[in-house]
């Protein structure tokens, strides 16, 4: 094959398009329009030619005449005016999305009310066509509006980052009135100001499915330090390695699918590039932008690592096939490009300078994408603002800085200008003189390392420590090590147990609220708690505590946690390490870690697991909450649901939601060790990640099982909650959060009562939750009725507002049951009812399918199945406790229900009929209406009582 595949555009991205194009078999000729840098064509394959691009029916007519089989327009202005849809009306084969599809970029007004209509997280914002509306709205919005957007395409060049809101409303006035941006800059968007850092997320789409390339980072400003005013990109690099899988998945899925999505339902046509400038704030990933096209510099920096054929993901794009043909990227490889600019861009800039040297570059094993260039008398002279882009593919990423770099430096013309720290936000804490130079490494201070500050913190937490003091260890801070005396606490014969845990992105919510003074008890939780579960007695403990910028205030508040936590465990604190890393965390960011050394007399040693039988009984200690797991979940169900961590708790305590998410982890230590020392306990499991299901297992012998009640302790209402709202099922619950049991132990059943009485003795909220049962091979950990408890949880809290939980019985093609799932998903309609559960008696109606398609579960509970119609209804009344069903509505269901069921359902049983009763009451009532002649039709809804013959 030998297909002739057209590039629009003549800048460095087109270049680096027509260089891989270049690289497919199945590619004969790549032609480059419109023609005038006459330069940047890498070997035989690629030709460039003049053609007028904005006279569509000339490209169409070209394409025809020599049978191109693929058009990739580059620049946004041709996908603006509708290139696309001229094409693809020819039949020819276009790489780039519609004209609508492509107002993703022309318009940021469109493009932010895109985004609030398909809940695409992004800054807060408001549109203006006036100066005055547009000022008053800087000085009064509660978010800081110091972003100012040209609406239209403005060449990269249209965003003003206001330092005060004087500066903004100046911005306004160049925009509207002076027409900075021309017609570009007819409407400004305001935005409020983002913190963290700015990454590029491209995508390859074919309107369908969406296939992120890594994630880049373009700098926009001009001068070295992120200062000047902004460009089309000084430089790029890939990947941005500060990206977690997490976070990539999360842009994928709610940023990347959901707009492309939202042009589907919206049927603007979008095939080619989705690109995201994306903000990773502390709330997380935000966008910024849109682009319908590939980023410049971006590109030349991720082609650089494709190893997939271009042309074939572009095609599978076209095709609508993309999915089958997912583009597949070097992972072991980080690629960076230097722009290099005329002196005076991104004001005027003199054009037809000679460049020398790119022989020598070429030679150092760079690629050097002509941006703005030409040819004049065979000679390579400069023809545009950013002229050259001169990439490096290393095996990671200063290597690849350094290559860029020395090839930047070879190559010459009348001032020429480059950044010098294309990547620092990575290279940062990296060696090498130029970074050296960058970061200014005279004194550890000037590094972002203040020692002064790790001095007065030392000072301000000695008090706390020394509080911490037990037998056996004074807890004195300032040596390099802590000594423990064995004997002097008291052991004859002890086994020592170590353990190590953090905190988790619980400590985002902390850094969100700025309130650090109790999380330093969850993370002495988390590691006393876990060695407690070997019986051990926790005797010392020591603190990692890891930053970007050391705040003495706020660390001091977390090791006075620290300090309190060891307080109610009993060990002492005998130090730990801080540290001050600018680079590797981002301000004043922190991390924790936990270190705890416990020991156990050789006889006490849990679990006992020769001694664990059937017939056991299984006590459990109560939560405080959510404990330390599983937060990554409760941030994404906020941010999805759009809720704040400052807003009024829901669960009417009086606090915020973030205070009460952050309630620290129970410890029990106290209450456990003279139970433990009494041989008392058989076991005892820490309930952390892994929740009920995955941690209870670790202390059990392979012969047996446990069997737990859930209405059988008491669930904290955040469970609830968080199931209801989430929308988390039943088992994703148990396997996740501790619901309600932040403890689990197995006792003798004689001795339970004496342990619950101990328990409680000791302050601790404590319940009889099962038994140990023989293993058969199936659940190690079964819960029951935890649904029905997470619902009963959270609808107990008082003046709760919340939707009533419905359950619907069917016995055929759920055409009622349709318009009830239209109205309680109607947003417009308020309702105060959410279906939660369909019940058929029938199996395969269409009922069912009507409600698996909008995610709501279904069951089948077939009549035939029991003996009695009393049997039949008690499976049915059990199904619906289950599922926490307060509301039950019969649609179509043809079954008499008997009177013990509609006794249990007195005044939450409705019934739906097609027809006004009590005239027409057959299953074919419609039928009986018309015979009938009655003019007067309807429907009736009643409650469902038991008849009452006389």
């Amino acid at each position: 094959m030998s297909e002739k595949v057209l590039v629009i555009g003549s800048g460095g991205r087109e270049h680096a398009l027509a260089w891989k194009l270049s690289q497919s078999k199945e590619v004969g000729e790549v032609l480059v329009t419109p023609g005038n840098a006459g330069t940047g064509a890498e070997g035989e394959k690629v030709k460039n030619i003049v053609l007028d691009v904005k006279k569509f029916e000339d490209v169409s007519t070209y394409c025809t005449s020599n049978k191109v089989g693929l058009v990739i327009v580059g620049p946004e202005d041709p996908l603006a005016n509708g290139i696309a849809d001229h094409l693809n009306i020819k039949d020819i084969a276009c790489f780039g999305p519609s004209q609508k599809g492509a107002e993703i970029e022309a318009s940021k007004d469109f493009a932010k009310q895109f985004m609030y209509r398909h809940e695409i997280p992004t800054a807060r914002f408001k549109s203006f066509t006036e100066i005055g509306p547009a000022c008053e709205h800087i000085k009064e919005a509660d978010y800081k509006a110091l972003v100012v957007k040209a609406s239209g395409l403005a060449a990269g060049k249209g965003v003003i980052v206001a330092e005060t809101k004087d500066e903004a409303c100046k911005a306004v006035k160049n925009i509207l009135e002076d027409k900075a941006f021309g017609a570009a800059g007819d409407t400004v968007v305001i935005e409020e100001l983002l913190e963290g850092e700015e990454i590029s997320v491209l995508a390859f789409t074919d309107g369908t499915t969406v296939a992120v390339m890594p994630p880049a980072q373009d700098h926009k400003r001009l001068e070295e330090g992120d200062k000047g005013p902004n460009t089309g990109g000084m430089g790029a690099f890939c990947p941005y390695s500060k990206v977690t899988e997490d976070v990539l998945k999360m842009i994928k899925e709610d940023i990347l699918q959901k707009t492309v999505d939202g042009m589907r339902k919206e049927e603007r046509k979008y095939v080619g590039v989705l690109y995201a400038g994306i903000m990773l704030t502390k709330s997380g990933p935000k966008v910024l932008e849109f682009n319908c096209r590939f980023g410049d510099p971006e590109t030349q920096s991720i082609l650089s690592l494709l190893k997939s054929d271009l042309y074939k993901v572009c095609k599978a794009c076209t095709n609508g096939t993309l999915s089958s043909s997912l583009p597949e990227f070097d992972t072991q490889h980080s690629s960076l490009g230097i722009v290099m600019a005329s002196g005076g861009y991104p004001g005027s800039y003199q054009k037809g300078v000679e460049i020398l040297g790119l022989d020598e570059a070429y030679k150092l094993g760079v690629k050097v994408f002509h941006a703005g260039t030409a040819k004049k008398d065979d000679k390579i002279v400069t023809n545009g603002g950013r002229v050259l882009v001169v990439v490096a593919t290393e095996t990671d990423l200063y290597p690849a800085y350094n290559r860029a770099l020395q090839g930047a430096g070879m190559i010459k013309f009348d001032k020429a200008f480059y950044r010098k720290d294309i990547g620092h936000h990575v290279l940062s804490d990296q060696s090498g003189p130029e970074v050296s130079e960058m970061i200014n490494g005279m004194t550890y201070k000037d590094a972002g390392v203040d020692i002064e500050s790790g001095n007065k913190l030392v000072e301000s937490i000695k008090s706390v420590v020394k509080a911490t003091k037990r037998p056996g260890c004074d807890a004195t801070l300032g040596m390099f090590g802590a000594i423990f005396d064995m004997k002097q606490a008291g052991f004859k014969d002890p086994l020592l147990v170590s353990g190590t845990d953090g905190v988790g992105t619980k400590l985002k919510i902390a850094h969100i609220l700025g309130h650090h003074d109790t999380i330093g008890i969850d993370l002495v939780a988390m590691c006393v708690n876990d060695i407690l579960a070997h019986g051990a007695e926790p005797l010392f403990f020591l603190d990692y505590f890891a930053t970007g910028k050391l705040q003495v205030p706020t660390a001091a508040d977390v090791i006075k946690g620290i300090a309190e936590g060891c307080k109610q465990a009993g060990c002492a604190l005998v130090g730990g390490e801080t540290a001050e890393m600018p680079g590797l965390y981002q301000g004043e960011d922190y991390d924790l870690a936990g270190f705890a050394v416990g020991a156990v007399e050789r006889e006490d040693v849990l679990p006992r697991l020769q001694d664990i039988k059937p017939g056991d009984s299984v006590i459990g200690l109560c939560s405080s909450g959510i404990h330390s797991n599983g937060f990554s979940l409760v941030r994404r169900i906020i941010e999805k649901k759009e809720l704040r961590f400052d807003m009024p708790s829901p669960f009417k305590t009086g606090k915020s939601l973030g205070e009460d998410l952050l309630t620290p982890t129970r410890i029990y230590v106290k209450c456990l060790l003279p139970l433990i020392k009494d041989k008392k306990i058989k076991a005892f499991s820490h309930i952390t990640g892994g929740g009920l299901t995955e941690n209870i297992p670790r202390i059990l012998p392979e012969h047996v099982a446990v069997s737990l009640d859930a209405k059988s302790w008491s669930i904290p209402s955040v469970f609830g909650w968080l199931a209801e709202i989430g929308r988390i099922s039943e088992s994703e619950m148990s396997r996740t959060y501790n619901c309600g049991l932040g403890g689990v132990i197995i006792v003798n059943r004689s001795d339970a009562t004496d342990v619950l009485n101990k328990l409680k003795s000791a302050g601790e909220d404590a319940a009889i939750i099962g038994s140990v049962d023989k293993y058969t091979g199936k659940q190690r950990v079964k819960v029951k009725n935890l649904e029905v408890a997470l619902v009963q949880s959270w609808r107990h809290v008082p003046g709760v507002s919340r939707k009533k939980r419905v359950g619907v019985l069917i016995s055929g093609s759920g055409s009622n049951l349709q318009s009830l799932i239209d109205y309680t998903r109607d947003a417009s309609n308020n309702s105060c009812a959410e279906i939660v559960l369909v019940i058929s008696n029938k199996d395969g109606v269409q009922g069912l399918q009507r409600a698996a398609a909008v995610g709501i579960k279904t069951k089948v509970i077939n009549h035939k199945d029991y003996k009695s119609r009393e049997e039949f209804d008690n499976a049915v009344h059990l199904s619906l406790e289950a599922a926490g069903v307060e509301i039950v509505c019969l649609a179509g269901f043809m079954r008499i229900l008997s009177g013990e069921f509609v006794k249990k359902w007195r005044g939450r049983m409705l019934n739906i009929h097609p027809s006004l009763l009590p005239s027409f009451k057959g299953g074919n009532a419609h039928k009986l209406v018309l015979e009938a002649n009655v003019r007067i039709s309807g429907c009736t809804v009643h409650f469902v009582a038991v008849s009452i013959h006389r």
